[in-house]
């Protein structure tokens, strides 16, 4: 039995923001970008503020709030202010690649240039360990991020051209090793949900069936985890090979 993809190929998490204090006096996440996926915001819950940087360099701050439905482009630096219970869900586009290294997080420059040193500051204890300790661990994860992130900006609060560009030259020299696994992730993924949509229309225009007969439901499990910018509730959209809901 074949199981849909979950629409688009994307993913979709519950998502609670760090409610601890970084070092310049603002609770919430961990400020990073992603290289190749583009990411969604909807506020279910509290209020908070979305702290973004986009490709040319312009800062802006954006208020969250119930119903708000916020999205932005790969390469956008940003970071989740909690001003009060602040929950979102968070839709990512090209499901897999985030898990599997499409974020990079603004530690200072000198970690980011190396990728021993990055992985080391990225790197959370596991599920062995008590709560408390991942939590902590997070946190500073996010502290050194925040330490990176306000190094951007120049004394005058605008950001830094020539920073922000090193750090999107860091970034992908981060991840370049990654783009053989990457593909084949994209390729079986979103790629083919792509060409399975032209498929359906070609068997329609031709005056066959799309393949409504073969209609099946996919369920997801969750997987909670710390995330970067929060506690999340991951949920599993993807398929095994036997044609299975993981």
């Amino acid at each position: 039995m074949t199981l849909p993809a979950f629409p688009g190929a994307t993913s979709v998490s519950a998502l609670e923001v760090y409610d601890g204090v970084a070092s310049d006096g603002l609770a919430g996440g961990t400020p990073h970008l992603h290289v190749v996926s583009a990411e969604a915001y909807l506020v279910v819950g509290g209020r908070g503020r979305l702290h973004t940087i986009d490709g040319g360099g312009v800062f802006e701050e954006r208020t969250l709030a119930p119903g708000d439905l916020v999205w932005f482009a790969p390469g956008v630096v940003h970071r989740a202010v909690n001003d009060g219970g602040l929950e979102v869900r968070v839709v990512m586009q090209n499901a897999g690649l985030p898990e599997a290294g499409d974020a990079v997080m603004t530690f200072p420059d000198d970690v980011v240039a190396d990728l021993g040193r990055y992985a080391d500051a990225a790197r959370l204890p596991g599920p062995e360990r008590a709560d408390a300790d991942r939590l902590a661990a997070a946190h500073a994860r996010r502290d050194l991020a925040v330490e990176g992130y306000r190094a951007l900006f120049r004394d005058d609060g605008t950001v830094d051209p020539d920073r922000l560009a090193r750090l999107h030259a860091r970034a992908a020299d981060l991840v370049r090793p990654r783009v053989a696994d990457w593909r084949e992730r994209w390729e079986a993924g979103p790629l083919a949900v792509v060409r399975e949509t032209g498929r359906r229309l070609d068997a329609l225009e031709g005056g066959g069936d799309p393949g409504l007969g073969e209609a099946r439901v996919a369920e997801a499990s969750v997987d909670p985890a710390f995330g970067m910018c929060g506690r999340l509730q991951r949920y599993d959209t993807s398929i095994d090979p036997d044609g299975g809901a993981r």
